[in-house]
């Protein structure tokens, strides 16, 4: 009797990891991304975005996570943001790349991470994020922008 019970508690230990594993990709995006200036030869390149939870829920916290490199060493500057919904800027923000990432970030792969919890009116629908980065002299490092979606209502009722 004992070996029976351990033999179905393993076996739904083992539906629900499997369960989760096919729930996780949905609860996260990588999109591309697009550059500002296709002809420009920025210092930092950016490869991806991944954005978590995919879609973002109003009312709920989500988290940009940028996979970028440099040929050279930041030591400090800028990241400015920009959303706009429907190709109306709705909100302009501002950081310091240190209080994204480690600084001075190393030449080579980097990952900037914002977390914010958008209000809980923020309308559904697709949106547009432009990025800039600028070093300690206001140099521009990179411009790039993509799109997201955002959904109304809780976040299980996103899944």
């Amino acid at each position: 009797m004992e070996a029976n019970l351990q033999i179905k508690f393993t076996t739904c230990i083992f539906f629900a990891a499997v369960v989760s594993l096919m729930i996780s990709p949905s609860l996260q995006s990588t999109t591309s991304v697009k550059y500002c200036d296709k002809k420009a030869n920025y210092a930092v390149k950016v490869e991806g975005i991944d954005m978590i939870p995919f879609p973002i829920v109003s009312g709920q916290p989500a988290t940009f996570k940028i996979s970028a490199s440099s040929g050279q060493a930041i030591s400090g500057g800028k990241m400015s943001l920009q959303v706009l919904f429907l190709g109306i800027s709705v909100h302009t923000e501002s950081h310091d790349i240190c209080e994204k990432s480690s600084c001075p970030i190393s030449a080579g792969k980097f990952v900037l991470s914002h977390t914010q919890v958008l209000p809980g009116i923020t309308p559904p629908g697709s949106y547009t994020l432009k990025m800039r980065m600028t070093d300690e002299s206001n140099n521009q490092l990179t411009c790039i922008s993509f799109n997201f979606k955002i959904s109304s209502g809780s976040y299980d009722a996103a899944l």
